[in-house]
């Protein structure tokens, strides 16, 4: 089981509760790549949106600076909206990264992305979601294959046996499919041979069991088997030294980040009892001390068989030496006791 850490960048907060600097945000999360690489995680992922709270607007140029500084953290994107994105331009910032990372470390999680604002932002039409994201998808994966490359479709101009450089290390590299639960999407990953992985926000995380083997099941139909046919979860998280601690700690972001996106999408006002509620199991925010937050882990586990878990930590103004501390408990504690329990239970 591999444990790692995702962000979108978190921009900080005043004393009276104004927004800090997106400069700031962006030097905080590389200083948090480059610290989860010294204690020893296994994976940090960036994902990408575009508002003044979570400004990590460019996964491919954190991972390309990120790559420079750290020597053994794999290092992908969670996600990059390839729907409104360029994948000849992601696949080229990625396999630069590789490169510069000396190869084997750097991976792709391509989603359709549940932040609207990168359409109107890009010139593109959500009447094109669906297409956007399949076609796009289909050109990544061309691209990844091998050069020259020659593709057509109806959401770019084609492709005509034109070379894509340059090329990663070991030729091709890692991607994903990412998503929050559809099952269209969870078909798709098994249809094409591609790993999922899977965000978790809300409700009770083993729920997603029937995915994972609609996925796995779709993956063998089509004659996909090995290594590549495998199972990621993303989700809310805190480590502290104690419970009480954990959930102090990550109820103000938690707060601030419901209000925020309750402007945008019209949700309803924050809910204590919500909070406590996916806070303890079976909830989906992996909130409290070392052994609580490994046991659910492998918990979890035991519905989805996955093989890597990650979690957001720094939301809604989360400071950072907080942020800090739970990426170094999260590396030397929750990793060791999810390794022995996955032993004890094998």
């Amino acid at each position: 089981m591999e444990i790692g850490a995702y962000s979108f960048g978190d921009t900080q907060r005043n004393s009276d509760g104004t927004l800090r600097s997106t400069p700031e945000a962006i030097k905080n999360l590389f200083d948090a790549i480059v610290h989860a690489d010294r204690v020893g995680l296994d994976y940090f992922a960036i994902g990408e949106h575009h508002t003044l709270e979570m400004p990590g607007s460019s996964p491919g140029s954190i991972i390309n600076a990120a790559a420079a500084a750290t020597k053994q953290i794999i290092l992908g994107s969670g996600v990059s909206v390839i729907s409104t994105d360029d994948p000849v331009r992601v696949f080229q910032q990625f396999a630069i990264a590789d490169a510069i990372s000396g190869g084997g470390r750097i991976e792709i999680t391509a989603g359709r992305g549940s932040s609207v604002e990168t359409f109107p932002l890009f010139g593109y039409s959500l009447d094109d979601y669906d297409r956007l994201y399949e076609e796009k998808l289909d050109l990544l994966t061309t691209i990844n294959r091998g050069t020259p490359v020659t593709w057509s479709g109806t959401t770019r101009p084609a492709l005509d046996h034109l070379e894509v450089v340059p090329r990663p290390v070991n030729g091709s590299l890692p991607i994903w499919v990412g998503t929050g639960g559809s099952a269209p999407s969870s078909m798709r990953a098994g249809r094409l041979g591609l790993p999922v992985s899977y965000g978790i926000i809300g409700g009770a995380p083993h729920r997603f069991a029937p995915l994972a083997e609609l996925y796995r099941r779709t993956a063998t139909q089509h004659g996909h088997t090995g290594e590549n046919i495998k199972v990621s979860v993303a989700a809310f998280g805190l480590i502290a030294p104690t419970k009480k601690e954990a959930l102090e700690r990550f109820y103000p972001g938690w707060y601030n980040l419901n209000v925020e996106m309750g402007k945008l999408r019209g949700w309803p006002a924050p809910d204590d009892r919500a909070y406590m509620a996916q806070a303890e199991a079976p909830g989906a925010y992996y909130v409290g001390d070392p052994d609580d937050v490994a046991e659910r882990i492998v918990h979890l586990h035991g519905y989805l068989g996955h093989m890597r878990h990650f979690l957001q930590m720094d939301l809604g103004g989360l400071p950072q030496e907080h942020f800090l501390e739970s990426i170094t408990l999260l590396a030397t504690e929750v990793k060791p006791r999810v390794a022995r329990l996955l032993a004890k239970t094998a």
